[in-house]
């Protein structure tokens, strides 16, 4: 493993190591919870039409970063990128297609960081994405101590489970059943909650300390949820966003359009024109109304694992992440998936729940528990923040290093610019301190650094998820607190080299005067500037590059000549 000689990445490591002593010297038990396709949809996040009493309730017994973004908007590279803290051009995974140790690196994972040093790891449900992606194994034995569990019912996702008018069965996108109707009188999420369940009882009585990933399916699609979910969200109060069209300076390569959404049986009926055709109003509101249903249904299997804890007797020795891969649109833009750079797509919930840091021990005071299971039928639970929130930029990737410190590990070093024959080492940031010492305000350098690929300048059927093959372009996007600055670069797939002199497209937001960033304000005269500002600095990064790109835009537009 090389050194780390940079001297801000020393100084960061050492500091790792030393917030590391200071946390805890016993080690945390983790429980990693992560939802699929899950924007920040939530009560603690400011949304007031979702019902979410069980993640609130964690939320307001946590740290709760409000600004964390993922690095692709798509399931298998986001959750490789997230486990080994490395970026999408570091395991060059843009697709499904390809296992990151034979493709790339053989990176250590976080699983796998903490099995190494004496803990069980298990995983429950979607946690790496299945099949190629994590070597048809969830990347067992190399993260796991014991074979991954898949819920037997989730092979049923993807069939004709789904009764319509005619009643018939098909394969829709709107799909609220009667479970006791379903294969097994059960769903997916059900099961993984309850192999959860048994599996923390089961550790309850061992001292060796537990890594247990826990990932739910919804709310991906198709919505094929229990029926009772939608009468939370009355179709009459649904309403679609402010931001419906597709905004007129959007470049075509920008757009998704949402394919895997059209191939659904109840969507081909509609017969939408593509790429832009709009979904019927009413149909929009019904998918809206879905996905938030799909939520609380999400939401409740959530309250059971937290529960758990409290039951078992590990609610003050376990640490609790709740996070999401991506986020999803809900018609912002035109638009009804991920696969884009817009925050809608990039921006996920995460919550850090550290037993005696962000809550005191014993919560509760009269033997109350710390978590009680919160039926959202009959209970109505106001969210209330117990702790200040991070506003700051920070990205999935910073989650392994932070996890590692929490939990009373070390934490990786930093990794050096070129990183793939350096198995451990993170391309994030530890935001351990954020939980000793609190945040000073708006941090301007604060960014976080997503990127898509696309096969090519205008929506094709294959525009959502290019295979590797196939993409030509890059759209590399910044996120700071005032702007989100996105180039579309020419991309060689064989070398996986990015030409910085190939812009097919650029996208400027100022996010305070359009927080939507329905309004795209690069133009033709800033490309210019950008053109004149590719031979400086040959060695500096692409995301420095792109800092220091925005730093003169910004400027070029604030004082024009």
């Amino acid at each position: 493993m090389k050194a780390c000689l940079d001297p801000q990445c020393l100084l960061l490591t050492l500091a790792c190591y030393a917030l590391a002593a200071e946390a805890n010297k016993a080690k945390r038990n983790v429980l990693f919870i992560m939802a699929d396709d899950l924007r920040p949809s939530l009560g603690c996040y400011g949304d007031t039409i979702v019902k979410s009493p069980n993640i609130d309730q964690l939320a307001s017994k946590s740290k709760v970063f409000l600004n964390a973004y993922a690095q692709q908007a798509v399931c298998a590279p986001s959750r490789t990128s997230m486990l080994t803290s490395r970026r999408p051009d570091t395991t060059r995974l843009y697709d499904f297609k390809s296992y990151w140790r034979i493709h790339s690196g053989n990176y250590t994972t976080l699983p796998q960081y903490f099995k190494s040093r004496g803990y069980i790891t298990m995983s429950v449900g979607k946690v790496f994405h299945p099949g190629i992606a994590s070597n048809h194994t969830d990347d067992y034995p190399l993260s796991w101590s014991i074979p991954a569990y898949h819920p037997a019912s989730f092979r049923f996702e993807k069939e004709k489970m789904c009764k319509g008018p005619d009643g018939q069965l098909h394969a829709n996108l709107l799909c609220a059943v009667n479970v006791a109707e379903q294969p097994g009188g059960t769903l997916p999420d059900m099961e993984s909650a309850d192999e959860a369940v048994r599996l923390l009882k089961k550790q309850a009585k061992s001292s060796q300390p537990f890594f247990l990933a826990v990932g739910f399916h919804k709310p991906h699609i198709p919505f094929r949820i229990p029926e009772e979910y939608l009468r939370l969200y009355p179709i009459e109060k649904m309403t679609l966003p402010v931001d419906h069209d597709v905004p007129g300076r959007l470049p075509p390569v920008a757009y998704n359009p949402w394919t895997d959404v059209r191939k659904r049986d109840d969507v081909q009926k509609l017969n939408i024109s593509f790429p832009y055709g709009p979904i019927p109003k009413d149909f929009q509101l019904r998918i809206r109304q879905h996905y938030f249903a799909a939520v609380s249904y999400m939401d409740a299997q959530v309250g059971r694992l937290l529960s758990a804890l409290d039951d078992l007797s590990l609610t003050e020795s376990t640490l609790v992440v709740f996070t999401s891969d991506h986020g999803w649109s809900l018609g912002e833009h035109g638009e009804w998936a991920k696969y884009s750079n817009f925050d809608v797509s990039t921006r996920v919930p995460l919550i850090f729940y550290v037993p005696g840091v962000t809550a005191p021990r014993s919560d509760g005071g009269f033997g109350g528990p710390t978590f009680r299971f919160v039926d959202v039928f009959s209970q109505s639970r106001r969210y209330v923040q117990a702790n200040p929130v991070v506003r700051n930029m920070v990205e999935l990737v910073d989650v392994f290093p932070t996890v590692a410190h929490l939990a009373g590990l070390g934490c990786p070093q930093a990794c050096p610019a070129v990183s793939f024959q350096v198995e451990l080492c993170t391309e994030g940031e530890s935001r351990a301190h954020v939980f000793r010492h609190k945040e000073r305000g708006e941090n301007e350098e604060a960014i976080s650094f997503s990127q898509y690929p696309r096969p090519a300048d205008t929506p094709q059927m294959n525009s959502d998820l290019p295979d590797l093959k196939d993409i030509r372009i890059m759209g590399y996007s910044l996120r700071s607190w005032d702007y989100r600055y996105t180039l579309w670069l020419g991309f060689d797939p064989q070398t996986f080299q990015v030409n910085l002199t190939d812009v097919h497209a650029g996208e400027l937001y100022m996010l305070a005067d359009d927080p939507g960033e329905d309004r795209n304000i690069y133009e033709d005269s800033l490309h210019g500037v950008l053109l004149k500002m590719t031979s400086l600095f040959p060695t500096v990064s692409l995301q420095k590059r792109m800092m220091l790109q925005l730093l003169r835009l910004t400027a070029e537009r604030q004082n024009p000549k």
